[in-house]
């Protein structure tokens, strides 16, 4: 596998992640519970957008890097 589709897959498996993180929070302080199917769906397009966005991205950011 390509290594910049594989940075790409993880950044998205990171940002579905992160969503989850951050809905169970919600939960946990506004005590207002969210339905699976709706997390479910939001978290995989989070991934599915993070995915995209850091394979578009990563070849401007690369040349960015401060030594």
């Amino acid at each position: 596998m390509d290594p910049r589709t594989k940075a790409s897959l993880l950044w998205g498996v990171v940002g579905g992640l992160a969503f989850l993180v951050l809905i169970q929070g919600y939960e946990l302080l506004a005590g207002a519970p969210v339905s699976i199917p709706a997390k479910a769906g939001v978290a995989v397009a989070v991934g599915v957008g993070a995915t995209l966005a850091s394979y578009r991205m990563q070849p401007r950011l690369f040349g960015n890097e401060s030594p």
